[in-house]
């Protein structure tokens, strides 16, 4: 059973999708059609960046989802290779959404942009924070959690698998969990560089902003199962959709789940759509029968020409 896997956040670069671009019509088209929905030129900001600009929340989302969607629409075009089951990392859900054929290119691009510039205005600079923590169980991680509050927020963020979880909140609550980490089971405790505290209760105003954009565009019934964040479970219903998204803004990642579900499923076989390697490495460790390919230059799409089709495969990307 194959699977298309998206990546999210933290996964751009400056040069993403440029290669394809330049040897490809569909992905050239791809990121026009982008350029054209946002209203400003995403393409030259992956393209040659700079890197500052291409690192904003409100910038990374659509940059990431349209090299994501441009190497997916080259790889339909150019083997017959297609997924049984999609799923993403946060914002690599939406991602899978394209390719399942539940939102449209454009406005999964327009809402992206909007969902980063929501999260990034909803808690001032400096007032949030995430930290990444190894070695430690999700039992021991809720503990430390709930330790360090003090009457703040902090909640697991990121579910990732492999002995890493992620946890957001408030700025002081994140000092004081780091400070108390390894008292509570953690090897390690690294501060994230992130410009907000994603995936948290302090994330509530991005949602209520995002359920009001969604409400305006068409979903729907994907073409193939897309395992959600928030539920770990494959979804098929677009009238769910729009709730799930909303969600996923304030709700952990769980993405060690969404992966064991697929290896339950039957899943051996997966490609990481997009830029980066990370799902790979997360995937080795949490599933090693799921072999999982990294797919974003002519060259890695040039090593999967001929490759037959599977089963249960889903329409083009829209």
């Amino acid at each position: 059973m194959l699977a298309f896997l998206f990546p999210g956040q933290g996964s751009q670069a400056v040069g993403m999708g440029r290669a394809l671009a330049e040897r490809f019509a569909t992905a050239r088209e791809t990121f026009a059609r982008a350029d054209e929905a946002l209203g400003y030129s995403l393409s030259r900001l992956c393209f040659e960046g700079p890197e500052e600009e291409l690192r904003l929340t409100a910038n990374a989302q659509p940059a990431i989802l349209t090299t994501s969607v441009a190497v997916l629409r080259v790889l339909r075009e150019e083997t017959a290779l297609a997924p049984e089951i999609v799923a993403g990392h946060s914002l690599g859900e939406w991602s899978a959404l394209v390719c399942a054929g539940a939102l449209a290119l454009e406005d999964a691009v327009r809402l992206v942009h909007l969902r980063g510039r929501f999260m990034q205005e909803a808690v001032p600079a400096g007032q949030g924070g995430m930290a990444a923590l190894m070695g430690a169980s999700p039992e021991q991680v809720r503990a430390l959690c709930a330790a360090a509050a003090e009457g703040e927020v902090l909640s697991p963020a990121n579910f990732n698998g492999g002995g890493q979880i992620v946890i957001a909140g408030s700025a002081g609550a994140i000092a004081r969990a780091i400070a108390q980490a390894k008292a509570h089971g953690a090897k390690r405790a690294v501060p994230l560089p992130v410009s907000a505290p994603f995936h948290c209760a302090l994330m509530e105003p991005a949602a209520g902003r995002l359920a009001e954009e969604l409400a305006r565009v068409t979903v729907k019934d994907p073409g193939v199962p897309v395992v959600t964040n928030v539920l770990a479970e494959p979804n098929r219903d677009g009238s769910r959709i729009r709730e799930l998204l909303t969600r996923q803004v304030t709700a952990p990642v769980r993405w060690e789940e969404s992966v064991q579900k697929l290896a339950a499923l039957g899943v051996r076989r997966a490609l990481e759509l997009g830029p980066g390697k990370v799902l790979a490495g997360l995937c080795k460790r949490i599933a090693k029968e799921i072999e999982v390919t990294s797919v974003e230059s002519p060259e890695e799409l040039a090593a999967l020409q001929g490759e037959r089709r599977g089963e249960g495969a889903a329409g083009p990307a829209q």
